[in-house]
This record gives structure tokens, C-alpha cells and sequence, in this order.
């Protein structure tokens, strides 16, 4: 029987993002306040989370949506340029048994993708860095479609890669995009969601080194 294509999300499902974003947005912070384009306010960590697996458009939308267009914007760069550069100097960390579970799902079989909502100099850096080759037959990012949602870029995916697919992911983006597909979901509740936001998943996992059973309990 043909095993199902798993699609990835990336940040929260195998990438512990807050450990560079968390410094790369604070950087960027202080130089809105520095510029004038808002006021000093203390942001805490759990309102940063919540902003991992958004795309930069939509973060800038719901932080600072009075920020004119090419403000948020520079502020999106930055925070891309910090985290791109805190990789490429190994700062970078995927939960702790993430590569052993991918080992085992490709000698299981298993093809494999990431559906980001990441741009392409995020995508780059992570691929060499972290040899994601060795597991991936590609890595799709929201900025090479124009920052669409993953329900519409799912779409253009069907396109190349026939179903069927589970796909895998921490926030609700994720799930919108396994019912635009209509695939089974898991979530990933050890990522950086809100609470409630995933208890539609037809799974949830509490750790990476669940995903195997939770995986075949959906073929």
C-alpha cells in the first residue's frame, strides 16, 4: 500500500524557534522605539510565541497594524536577517529526538516535505543547515507564493505530489491545511499554539518522539 506523503510544518513541529526568534524580534523592537514607530512596552514570551507559525504579513497585522506597509516590512527583514544570521552561526535547535524520528520514518518508508510559513532566505539557511536532504524531497516556503495562506498553497502542492497525506503541525494554519486537503491532522500540542487551538486534530502529541505511532495510527 502507498504511504502517505507527511507534510511538516517546521517551527514549533521540529524547530524550537523561540530560542533565535525570541532575540531577533527584541532587536527589532528596540529599533521601533528607537525610530519613533511605537512606544516602549514590555512584550512577554508567550505573546512572541504566539506569533511563531504566522506568517511575517500577518504578525506585523496583528502586533503593530497602524505600522505603515514599508515599516512593517523593514521590521520583517530584520528579524529574517537576525534569525538567518544566529543559524548560520549554529544557534539553531530542533527539539531534542527529531532527527532519530525522521530516520525512522524514512526507513520506514515514508516521503516527506515542509509547508513553512517562512521566507526563502529561512528556508536556505535551514535546509544546509541542519542537511534537511537527508529526510526532505523539498521544502516549500509562503514568501515563493506571495505569502498565501497554507490552505491555498496546499493547492499547488496537489499539484506535483499526489495524495494521499497526513500532515503535522502546531498551530491552526496547519490544521486549515489538512481539511483544505482533507487529510488527517496531528497535532503538536509540545509547539507553540494556543490552548484549545488544536482539538480538532484527529491526533495529538505531546513530544516529537511521538509522531511515529501517531502517524500510523492515521493510514
Amino acid at each position: 500500500m502507498k504511504k502517505p506523503l507527511l507534510i511538516f510544518d517546521y517551527d514549533g513541529t521540529l524547530h524550537n524557534t523561540i530560542l533565535i526568534y525570541e532575540k531577533a524580534f527584541r532587536q527589532c523592537y528596540a529599533w521601533l522605539v528607537e525610530e519613533g514607530h511605537t512606544k516602549q512596552a514590555v512584550i512577554p514570551r508567550e505573546r512572541i510565541e504566539g506569533w511563531l507559525g504566522m506568517n511575517s504579513r500577518d504578525m506585523w497585522n496583528s502586533f503593530l497594524p497602524q505600522l505603515p506597509e514599508s515599516v512593517k516590512k523593514e521590521a520583517g527583514n530584520r528579524i529574517g536577517t537576525a534569525m538567518v544570521e544566529q543559524i548560520r552561526h549554529h544557534q539553531a535547535q530542533w527539539y531534542p529526538g527529531a532527527e532519530k524520528v525522521l530516520n525512522q520514518l524514512k526507513e520506514e518508508g515514508y516521503p516527506m516535505i515542509i509547508l513553512s510559513n517562512c521566507k526563502i532566505a529561512y528556508r536556505q539557511i535551514n535546509w544546509q543547515e541542519f542537511g534537511m536532504e537527508r529526510w526532505f524531497m523539498d521544502f516549500f516556503d509562503c514568501e515563493s507564493f506571495d505569502f498565501r495562506p497554507k490552505t491555498e498553497i496546499i493547492q499547488e502542492i496537489k499539484k506535483a505530489l499526489s495524495p494521499p497525506f497526513i500532515v503535522i503541525g502546531d498551530r491552526y494554519s496547519d490544521l486549515a491545511c489538512a481539511r483544505a486537503c482533507q487529510s488527517p491532522f496531528i497535532g503538536c500540542q509540545y509547539g507553540f499554539g494556543e490552548p484549545g487551538e488544536l482539538e480538532e486534530a484527529d491526533v495529538l502529541v505531546d513530544s516529537v518522539e511521538k509522531l511515529p505511532a501517531a502517524i500510523a495510527s492515521c493510514c
